[in-house]
């Protein structure tokens, strides 16, 4: 169900409708109004030029998300990995103990 949600940015009202909760939309605002004013404050640039910068800062921020995640799925990988052969290891010196036991 598509939700309808009206959000302040930068001082001009947008009313989104989207499949998210409003709150989380409401966050997605928030998130783009303080992009955006930082950038505005930090600068003389027009509204648009803000607006692209911010763009580019929320973009940037994104694909070092996206990068960070991937470096830490590739790590998680290594680790299971890494525990799966130490359980083979594990049941394999299990087995050579039970052998060595029931030869005496």
């Amino acid at each position: 169900m598509a939700n309808r949600v009206t959000m302040n940015i930068c001082g001009e009202s947008y009313t989104l409708i989207a499949e998210e909760s409003p709150s989380y939309m409401e966050r997605v605002g928030n998130l783009v109004n303080e992009q955006l004013t930082r950038v505005m404050e930090g600068t003389k640039a027009s509204r648009t030029d803000a607006a692209i910068l911010a763009a580019i800062n929320i973009a940037d921020e994104l694909l070092k998300s996206q990068e960070s995640a991937e470096n830490l799925r590739r790590q998680l990988k290594t680790y299971l990995d890494e525990a799966a052969q130490a359980k083979n290891e594990v049941s394999e010196l299990k087995r050579q103990l039970f052998k060595a036991q029931n030869r005496k």
